[in-house]
């Protein structure tokens, strides 16, 4: 490439979100250029998302060989990591390669540039000493990276990132977990299940903070059930590593945790300044791009995926790619609609949410009204037996008769979730959904106990 060319659209980060808007534009005939720093796909298939399944199926598959003596006999479960780590490797990665990728882009017609691109002003991208300019505009889908606390004596240990779990090929012996978010607690319970001994210090006061308070007393309920320490409430206050484990003492009184490694999962945050959005008019300084709901952020200026704010998750990504590409055609549809926002966190049992909690409605001042049911209140649930853990929360707006937020936690949880996200997004009145007819019997009957117990 030129020192200095040009082309229709520059995307610059090419994770799910970015290499779908790379590859669709280069398809219907723009010349595109794709910008990557690491490896084309992003977190997702290569750290995040694909990996993280697999452990989760594999250790999923020892508890329920741990569960056959209560119901069908007796099992003797012998587990091994390298089973894990060779499917990571060899099936989800390629041994960390992108080849395959990136081909994929190429034949749609896409040019990859490989290195760090920052914006150098309006349509215009900077890869080292190159610079594109961009007809049309600039697609920003560089994503996020883990957010590392500043605890004393952290810096400079040989810490774990969600990127140094995927990638283990031994498993410890020990872990401390500084996070009980969603990935905390998935590779929490995961490592688990293969004999590690795991403690996860979460600062709030409960796990999943970000979810229903039943959510978070669910996911530490079961996490102790396989063997895990959990701390909320607790904060680390200094952080030593010996060169052979790592010492951490919390805040308070109290005997230092030790363990073997040490896995950070405190969040993650964009870094708006490295990609030096001061050249448009952005604040550097800001933790997200803000976009309208065709995700424009300036003038040739689009943005999708976890730097706009709208929660870490690839099916977001995904959603907001398709609106971009759409406008960026000149061909826009519908406004993004954030309403209906689903999440999972695979843990087992998972727990799924869509919409608002309680506690976020009331914030809104909305009239709500609720109900919980267990799953194991369930004909299904009862005959499900050992791992039927879980439950339906339902939050409705009391005034206008429509569900605003539902949780589904239980065996196939974020699979049950798919009805009530249907029902939030499409704003089906309360009755209509209490006229449904509900398969039995399945877990996901229990939505209809919980509608009828919404008070």
């Amino acid at each position: 490439m030129s020192a200095s060319e040009q082309a229709d659209v520059v995307v610059v980060g090419l994770g799910p979100g970015g290499e779908y808007v790379a590859g669709t534009l280069a398809a219907a005939g723009l010349d595109v250029v794709g910008v990557e720093a690491e490896l084309v796909g992003g977190e997702c298939p290569y750290w995040g998302c694909v990996p993280s399944k697999m452990m989760i199926r594999a250790g999923n598959l020892l508890a329920e060989a741990r569960r056959v003596p209560a119901l069908a006999g007796e099992a003797v479960v012998t587990p091994d990591w390298n089973r894990v780590a060779g499917r990571i490797r060899d099936e989800a990665t390629d041994d960390w390669n992108d080849q395959v990728a990136a081909d994929r882009l190429a034949a749609k017609g896409g040019r990859l540039v490989r290195g760090t691109g920052r914006l150098s002003g309006v349509r215009q991208v900077t890869v080292g000493d190159r610079t594109v300019e961009a007809r049309r505009g600039v697609v920003l889908a560089t994503g996020t990276r883990p957010r590392i606390p500043p605890v004393p004596g952290l810096e400079g240990t040989p810490y774990w990132t969600n990127r140094d779990a995927m990638a283990a090929k031994e498993l410890p012996d020990s872990m401390v977990v500084l996070g009980g978010g969603a990935i905390g607690v998935e590779l929490a319970q995961v490592f688990a299940r293969f004999t590690c001994a795991v403690t996860v210090i979460e600062g709030q006061d409960r796990l999943l903070s970000q979810e229903e308070p039943e959510a978070g007393e669910l996911a530490a309920e079961v996490l102790r059930a396989d063997g895990v320490t959990v701390l909320t409430g607790a904060r680390a206050r200094q952080i030593g590593h010996d060169g052979t484990e790592f010492t951490v003492r919390l805040e308070g009184d109290g005997e230092p945790l030790r363990a073997e490694r040490l896995l950070v999962a405190t969040g993650r945050h964009a870094d708006l300044a490295a990609l030096a959005v001061d050249t448009v008019g952005l604040d550097p300084t800001a933790g997200v791009v803000h976009t309208d709901g065709q995700m424009r952020a300036g003038d040739g200026l689009w943005a999708v995926g976890d730097i706009t704010g709208h929660g870490a998750f690839t099916h977001v990504s995904m959603y907001q790619a398709q609106i971009a590409v759409q406008d960026i055609l000149g061909q826009p549809g519908p406004d993004a609609d954030y309403r209906a926002l689903p999440r999972v966190t695979f843990t087992d049992p998972e727990i799924g949410a869509v919409g608002l909690t309680e506690g976020q409605a009331r914030e809104q001042g909305l009239r709500v009204r609720t109900s919980v049911l267990t799953t194991a209140s369930s004909t299904r649930g009862w005959i499900h037996g050992p791992g039927n853990e879980g439950f339906i929360k339902l939050v409705e707006d009391a005034d206008r008769g429509v569900l605003i937020g539902a949780t589904s936690a239980g065996p196939a949880g974020g699979e049950v979730l798919y009805g009530l996200n249907v029902a939030v997004h499409a704003e089906v009145p309360v009755h209509r959904l209490r006229h449904m007819i509900y398969t039995y019997p399945t877990f996901h009957r229990t939505v209809e106990a919980a509608l009828g117990a919404l008070r």
